[in-house]
């Protein structure tokens, strides 16, 4: 199961002081000082501030400028996604996935990744887990066709991993019927957004393919694209 572990420090929009803080030690950690970062943001992390809790999840974890202590970033993230960021809960969905920092356990991961994924800005990268959690049987029973669906909105956002991951559905015809055209324009796009198998499955499925065929799934694949994901029926 393909992870992505969002690890960037994420911009904030908080009170006057707060700001001021928070830009004081993301300029020292620009720097490479995450040291003098964390003091900087500890204060704020415990004032309730969930993006800074996040950012304090990012630093424990990768260990920058401090031990990395999984458990620590845990406990940060875990404060950052009970108020609702989906960043620390798509994040703490892959801790408790992978047991880093938590005792491994997929219903607790799916959990999580299903908040971030249902936000009403939804968290792509969670709605991709998700969706390998219910194609692998992780945590939930096996649904190829929730695994479709999960995908579908993770591709329609434009996520690489997600239309590789959909394409191979609809090749193979789990969760969806059969259907290499459907399958060669999903590669397609995934492999314009720079999925490395993109581009390999793409041929292979134009090789199941008519001439006539294939330039029907490129024309869907453009469509798809100009239209952002939402016309690639």
């Amino acid at each position: 199961m393909l992870n992505y572990l969002r690890c960037t420090v994420v911009a904030l929009m908080l009170a006057p002081g707060a700001a001021q803080a928070f830009g004081a030690g993301l300029e020292v950690a620009r720097a490479g000082d995450y040291a003098e970062a964390l003091q900087k943001w500890r204060p704020l992390a415990k004032q309730g501030h969930a993006r800074v809790q996040y950012s304090l999840g990012v630093i424990y974890e990768r260990g920058r400028g401090v031990p990395q202590n999984h458990a620590e970033a845990v406990r940060w993230y875990r404060r950052a996604a009970e108020q609702g960021l989906d960043s620390a809960q798509y994040n703490l969905g892959v801790m408790y996935g992978q047991g880093k920092g938590v005792t491994q356990d997929y219903a607790e991961s799916v959990r999580w990744y299903r908040l971030a994924a249902e936000q009403r800005i939804a968290n792509a990268n969670a709605q991709f887990n998700l969706g390998n959690m219910y194609n692998e049987g992780r945590g939930v029973p096996q649904d190829s066709a929730e695994a479709v669906r999960w995908y579908q909105l993770a591709a329609k956002q434009g996520h690489a991993s997600a239309q590789l991951n959909l394409g191979i559905m609809h090749g193979t015809g789990q969760g969806v019927p059969q259907d290499d055209a459907t399958a060669h324009m999903w590669f397609n796009l995934a492999a314009a957004n720079g999925a490395s198998n993109g581009a390999p499955a793409r041929d292979l499925a134009a090789s199941r393919l008519t001439a006539a065929g294939i330039d029907e799934a490129q024309h869907r694949a453009r469509v798809c694209m100009e239209s952002g994901y939402q016309d690639c029926d």
